[in-house]
């Protein structure tokens, strides 16, 4: 019996261990890959805000044979208001996230504890994904509406004269819909993360 129990290969425990060892890789590349993409996302939010509260701008523009002083900012609009806000809001949950990841990274422990922590992570980063959607696509509106005016009435294309604004406020929208992508792809991450938990 004592010659059995020797000559029987530890095929379970072998398995266990390749099982725990790419579990553990599995995880620490999602635990980079996470930190990465809220790094990005941080920059990106921050880089609409203040692409977006830079955007002002004086000119003149002909209006029926008369010159005409006009000026814009971003604060006369309340979709640019909007965008500002949530791309704030959303770089704020951004960094801290980060901040969260980089500690836990630090202590060499995974930057998720638990499912709980998980479904957290992936309803937040669903909600901020969405606003960012949201306040891009408000802003959007705005900005067509500058560059075309309105068809069948005098309203005029202010973007002609306003070129300098118009373009600021179109980076600004862009890095609003990059955040919203790198969000969405954060919570892709928290589901691969749930279903190998």
């Amino acid at each position: 019996m004592g010659d059995n129990v020797l000559n029987t290969p530890p095929f379970y425990t072998t398995k266990d261990a390749e099982t725990g060892s790419l579990s553990r890789r599995l995880f620490r590349s999602y635990d980079v890959m996470h930190v990465a993409l809220r790094l990005v996302c941080l920059s990106a939010s921050l880089a609409s805000v203040v692409v977006m509260i830079t955007a002002k701008e004086k000119s003149t523009m002909s209006l029926y044979g008369f010159d005409i002083p006009v000026y814009s900012k971003w604060s006369f609009s309340d979709s640019f208001d909007y965008l500002v806000g949530v791309s704030a809001a959303a770089g704020v949950h951004s960094l801290l996230q980060l901040l969260m990841t980089s500690r836990m990274l630090l202590r060499k422990s995974s930057i998720i504890s638990s499912k709980k922590h998980a479904w957290l992570l992936f309803a937040s980063d669903q909600v901020f994904a969405y606003a960012m959607m949201s306040c891009g696509s408000a802003a959007s509106g705005v900005t067509n509406l500058n560059r075309t005016g309105i068809k069948h009435s005098s309203l005029p294309n202010f973007c002609k004269p306003l070129h300098s604004f118009c373009d600021r406020v179109a980076v600004s929208i862009a890095f609003a819909f990059f955040g919203c992508f790198l969000l969405a792809m954060s919570s892709v991450l928290d589901v691969v993360w749930l279903s190998a938990y």
